[in-house]
């Protein structure tokens, strides 16, 4: 029982030592853009980008990366199963929509005229 609390606090100083790392990859590459701005700025992007890219992939190591991730892989797999409207839905709701407008602005504009 000792071991596997000793174990589990283990764990949670390394998540922890994780979020500390992306924390400080993500406000360094901040100071350093800063610091550097007369660095070329396709070099300074670059470098952003590999920042990020670095503290993304240490982020899913994480348990609430790991959560994150699932959790997109899943709504990719639910926006799968979506039916989404034909081309014709799409435009006949669009002109519903707009004839809508329109004759709310004429009536407002009608109701505006009217007690000037």
């Amino acid at each position: 029982m000792v071991q596997q609390n000793m174990l589990q606090n283990t764990k949670s100083r390394f998540e922890l030592l994780k979020w500390l790392l992306i924390i400080f990859l993500l406000v360094g590459g901040m100071v350093a853009n800063f610091y550097y701005s007369q660095v070329i700025v396709t070099i300074r992007a670059a470098v952003g980008i590999v920042l990020a890219i670095l503290a993304l992939i240490i982020a899913a190591q994480t348990q609430k990366g790991r959560k994150a991730w699932s959790f997109i892989k899943s709504s990719r797999t639910e926006l799968r199963k979506v039916i989404w409207p034909t081309r014709q839905e799409t435009v006949q709701t669009t002109l519903v929509v707009v004839l809508m407008v329109i004759m709310t602005a004429l009536i407002l504009w009608g109701l505006d005229s009217f007690f000037i």
